[in-house]
């Protein structure tokens, strides 16, 4: 099952910094999100979200490749496949971009633009799904990363745990462990 986990930050490109972060964990197989999207509000007081997958991109690609295939089994009937590997590919291009469009993935949008409609001026906040972790390795990344916890669907030690590494003093704290000589990650 997945958890959402909704960042607040005070600067505007802190949620993207973060992100770029997490999709390099997500290589080292630390983190699996299942979808993740930044909203940034700027100094108008308006707010732009930035999807971490484009589904208008990803459907256009699949529909033109699967209408490419169809247009050119079809074109073979009329012994034209050519004319109809680029017909075909044109209309599932089109198709598969409306179908993108229209589709929802993820994180429900309404959820988004209403958390993101709270964020205050020069600030984002971090929308991230998330299907698997390796929450010592991950939260260990995070220590100190001033972030405020906007929503959260985690158990409340799972959401302790986030909020203690999220906080300012956590990076402080890890630094007098280790001058004491413990070397343990306090998490």
């Amino acid at each position: 099952m997945s958890e959402l986990v909704v960042l607040g930050f005070d600067k505007a490109d802190e949620a993207d910094a973060i992100l770029n972060r997490l999709l390099t964990l997500e290589k080292e197989y630390l983190i699996d999100l299942e979808d993740a999207v930044v909203a940034v509000r700027d100094s108008g007081g308006k707010v732009r979200l930035k999807q971490s997958v484009n589904l208008t991109t990803m459907g256009a690609t699949r529909g033109g490749l699967s209408g490419a295939l169809w247009g050119s089994l079809v074109g073979l009937l009329f012994l034209n496949p050519l004319a109809g590997m680029v017909l075909g590919g044109a209309f599932g291009a089109g198709s598969g971009a409306l179908a993108g469009s229209i589709t929802d993935f993820g994180i429900d949008d309404n959820l988004i633009k209403k958390l993101a409609e709270t964020i205050p001026v020069d600030s984002s906040a971090l929308f991230l799904l998330v299907r698997k972790v390796q929450p010592e390795k991950v939260l260990e990344e995070f220590k100190g990363a001033n972030a405020r916890i906007l929503r959260t669907s985690l158990s409340p030690e799972q959401e302790t745990r986030l909020r203690t590494a999220l906080s300012p003093k956590a990076s402080s704290d890890a630094g007098t462990e280790i001058e004491r000589g413990n070397t343990k990650p306090t998490v």
